[in-house]
């Protein structure tokens, strides 16, 4: 008899979510996308770095919030993702009603940030010290959130205070509790993982989470946590503000495709070695293993 086979209901950039009935399985595949545009190479591992990753941090974390994490193990999910390509890259989860907002919180200033910066003296309406250099630590974590766009749409910068409308159109009489919720929660759990990410050699400079609603209506942290493809690792040995920072993400991969325009959406081998490399590094030095 063979087994039924099983199709995603929602495929993005990157992952793949199957509806298990009560659960769903979000399976984190090989692929790598830049610039928002899903590259012909396949990452080996890849997948299986960002789930056992986000495992990683949901289990250091369950003091703070819940998550929505049920198993990593295949064996406990349905026969159809007990092969080969589904081992070690799926999650078994709770479903959630996921909340439109994206939790961004940055300790240190880069990329879009410090370009807002230079310009105002502002992050997403924030108002920060004189004098920071780029890649400077922030005297304390920020919290940027930011809409949720559609595949293909971008993001949109909100203050809190627009966070606090956004959710209560969605919420009605909810929107204040839940967006200062999702502040309180995104800043503490920045900075348990990013002391302790210290404590291992890597600056967490930003990152983003995303929360849900359970069936009680409790907030619940979903999606992916602390991977390389939702934040910004870089190195603590050789850390200098002042200019950007080496990092151990898809860099490799951005800055080959900006030096060859006509790359085709196609990386050399050796590109996607050296981002696989990377990936592994952080994910042995955060958490003390082997893949």
């Amino acid at each position: 008899m063979s087994i039924q086979e099983i199709k995603p209901v929602k495929e993005g950039k990157v992952r793949e979510i199957y509806d298990n009935g009560d659960s769903l399985i979000m399976v984190a595949t090989d692929r790598i996308s830049c610039f928002d545009v899903i590259l012909k190479n396949i990452v080996t591992k890849k997948g299986t770095v960002l789930t056992q990753m986000s495992k990683f941090w949901f289990d250091m974390t369950q003091d703070i919030i819940p998550n929505h994490m049920i198993s990593v193990d295949v064996n406990d999910m349905p026969e159809f993702f007990r092969q080969p390509k589904f081992d070690g890259n799926s999650m078994m989860c709770r479903k959630l009603e996921m909340l439109p907002v994206e939790c961004i919180v940055r300790g240190y200033i880069t990329g879009s940030g410090w370009a807002s910066y230079k310009k105002d003296g502002t992050v997403c309406g924030i108002r920060l010290p004189e004098g920071l250099k780029e890649s400077d630590k922030l005297p304390e974590p920020i919290y940027t959130p930011s809409t949720k766009a559609e595949i293909g749409d971008h993001d949109e910068n909100i203050s809190y205070e627009q966070s606090i409308e956004y959710l209560e159109e969605h919420f009605p009489g909810k929107g204040e509790e839940y967006a200062s919720r999702l502040r309180d929660y995104t800043i503490a759990l920045y900075k348990k993982c990013a002391d302790y990410a210290l404590s291992r050699g890597i600056i967490i400079a930003d990152t983003k989470f995303e929360f849900g609603l359970d069936e009680e209506g409790n907030i619940v942290l979903g999606d992916e946590m602390l991977t390389p493809d939702s934040s910004r690792f870089w190195p603590a040995q050789g850390y200098e503000p002042g200019h950007g920072q080496p990092s151990f993400d898809k860099q490799f991969a951005r800055d080959w495709l900006k030096a060859n325009p006509d790359n085709d959406w196609v990386l050399p081998e050796d590109i996607v070695n050296k981002t696989i490399d990377k990936y592994l590094q952080a994910y042995e030095l955060l958490t003390g293993k082997r893949l």
